[in-house]
């Protein structure tokens, strides 16, 4: 099952820790990228999760993010038509042009899942792909 992490998520251990749903979040993240290590998910890494990193303004978590990117096992290179059209119609239902570029790249990459936290996305149905946070994802797969 192939799976994407959107920018938010690979942040989310940086956050402040001391909210239980950030705590949680981020366990549920971590918890996300072991199973991927031991192979039980396949990640899809994209060229707006490069530029967002890139632009992140702290080094230690530019640093911690960047190795993912090899560990994908499906890499969105670059615009193409397609995704640019798909993140054209998510934005015209009023989804942020980055998120929009990040949930067409995830499935353009043909992601099951699409992992965020944040919260009017993850009600905001898109019938392409599944968008859910990583607890509902650990909870998921766990049942």
């Amino acid at each position: 099952m192939k799976i994407y992490l959107d920018n938010c998520c690979y942040n989310r251990p940086f956050d402040d820790q001391s909210q239980i749903k950030i705590h949680l979040e981020a366990q549920a993240k971590l918890y996300v990228q072991a199973k991927i290590k031991e192979g039980i998910y396949e990640l899809a890494w994209s060229y707006i999760l490069d530029y967002e990193n890139v632009k992140n303004p702290y080094e230690e978590k530019r640093l911690a993010i960047a190795p993912w990117k090899s560990i994908a096992s499906t890499y969105v290179a670059k615009e193409t038509e397609d995704i640019l059209i798909f993140a054209e119609t998510l934005a015209s239902k009023g989804i942020k042009t980055y998120d929009a570029l990040h949930i067409s790249c995830a499935v353009a990459a043909d992601c099951e899942y699409y992992l965020i936290t944040d919260k009017k996305l993850l009600n905001t149905p898109i019938p392409e792909i599944k968008i859910v946070s990583p607890i509902a994802f650990v909870n998921e797969m766990e049942e």
